[in-house]
């Protein structure tokens, strides 16, 4: 009979086995790699590119350029697009990020000489239409109408903006940059950011030679890039310097609490460490703070805390929603449990109970091909290699309390922290 009072035996994790990608330049300057694995006849493909150089005067280009990339093209309209990718059983999605935005593709591989011309077509003549941007305009503004009437949006907003103020991190925008959007500037945008020299192309299921010369068939010598090159640089980012945001509303019954600063990103050597302290504060269930402001005191069903890390900076950020009646005792916990970090070393107990926990993550994550191609576009789009993960392994199963202490000490400063509360505070 299983006895439930001993705990499991567990095996300490010394390698992670990673994917090994293969990689070629194609002629027009495209990056592509491809991780092969497996005997299902599936593969996913996805053209990532870089965001042009955000524009405060235009903030929305660069996500309103990839949000409408299928809403038509030359030859096709938004209806005959998605009929041609769902008549094959193929899924194709777009999604837009601070630093990339992309597009990407699942289909069967006997497919994707019917598949792979519709993208084609959507990264090389996409069109705007301008019914559609009108649409999109109102739809958008609309759903800006209903978000703003939550107060974990508002603190979102707020938060970000504070962090990273008028960047592509801080973006808050309002109904008019909606409405000044402009097909001609979309247009322009568009056939500077979307060129193969501003694409990153990754591959990965079952990728055979076959495979790989029907995406290099279409999108090598005869996919061309514009006469002017993406400028991908961007502003430098400086904090607004505001310190501590209330938006008050009278009749709320929660309030949305968002906290934290900017700070180093992945390429840093002590991002790894860093992820460390922040689990044991608040980045996972059994967390100081869940067991503190959740399960000891009740005053919210779900409080966290997070890394982030973009391409030109990161940020530490503490989130929940709490009763409207103990907003001021929930700040008042929360900085209590930082000092707590900063003051006290961690058992040895809570700390091999923490580096299980993130070790077993990092392995449980790579349940397929396609976890293997997002763990390496996370250290290359960072400027790192697959060796990151053996620091990582390494760092977390070495590092003792005396090296969370110092760390806490460096990175978690609450009277520095950004701090913004939306509702009410008692």
């Amino acid at each position: 009979m299983l006895d439930r009072t001993i705990t499991p035996q567990f095996k300490a994790i010394d390698h992670i086995n990673l994917i090994t990608p293969g990689y070629a330049q194609l002629d027009n300057g495209c990056n592509m790699y491809w991780f092969n694995s497996g005997e299902q006849e599936l593969v996913r493909i996805e053209w990532i590119f870089a965001n042009v150089r955000f524009n405060p005067a235009k903030p929305l280009l660069n996500v309103a350029v990839n949000t409408m990339l299928t809403e038509g093209t030359k030859t096709m309209s938004a209806a005959q697009i998605a009929d041609a990718v769902d008549y094959y059983g193929a899924f194709f999605q777009i999604d837009y990020g601070y630093d990339q935005s992309q597009v990407s593709l699942y289909c069967l591989n006997k497919h994707l000489a019917s598949t792979l011309p519709v993208i084609k077509d959507i990264l090389t003549n996409s069109i705007f239409p301008e019914k559609e941007l009108q649409t999109f305009i109102r739809n958008q503004q609309q759903k800006l109408q209903v978000s703003l009437q939550k107060n974990d949006f508002v603190a979102r907003r707020a938060f970000n903006n504070a962090m990273f103020g008028n960047t592509m991190y801080g973006l808050s925008p309002d109904a008019l940059d909606y409405a000044q959007l402009d097909r001609n500037d979309m247009l322009a945008h568009f056939k500077q950011m979307y060129q193969p020299n501003n694409c990153t192309l990754i591959v990965a299921g079952k990728v055979d030679d076959d495979t790989l010369k029907t995406i290099t068939h279409l999108f090598d010598k005869d996919w061309a890039n514009s006469d002017t090159p993406a400028d991908t640089s961007q502003p430098a980012i400086h904090s607004k310097g505001d310190l501590f945001t209330y938006i008050e509303k009278p009749d709320a019954l929660q309030s949305a609490i968002r906290m934290g600063t900017p700070t180093i990103n992945r390429a840093h050597p002590d991002f790894p460490a860093l992820q460390i302290v922040n689990t044991i504060l608040g980045g996972y269930f059994s967390s100081r703070l869940m067991n503190n402001i959740r399960e000891d005191k009740g005053y919210t069903y779900g409080i966290g805390s997070a890394t982030s890390s973009m391409k030109h900076s990161g940020s530490i950020f503490i989130a929940t929603e709490v009763g409207a009646d103990v907003t001021n005792a929930t700040m008042t916990e929360i900085e209590k449990e930082i000092n707590i970090l900063k003051t006290e070393l961690i058992s040895d107990e809570e700390l091999s109970l923490v580096k299980n926990y993130m070790l077993g993550s990092l392995l449980g994550s790579l349940e397929n091909v396609f976890s293997h191609a997002d763990k390496f576009k996370n250290v290359y789009f960072s400027g790192l290699d697959f060796e990151y993960y053996d620091r990582y392994t390494e760092i977390i199963r070495s590092i003792t309390p005396q090296q969370i202490l110092i760390l806490a000490n460096q990175y978690f400063d609450f009277d520095k922290f950004c701090k913004v509360i939306v509702g009410k505070m008692n």
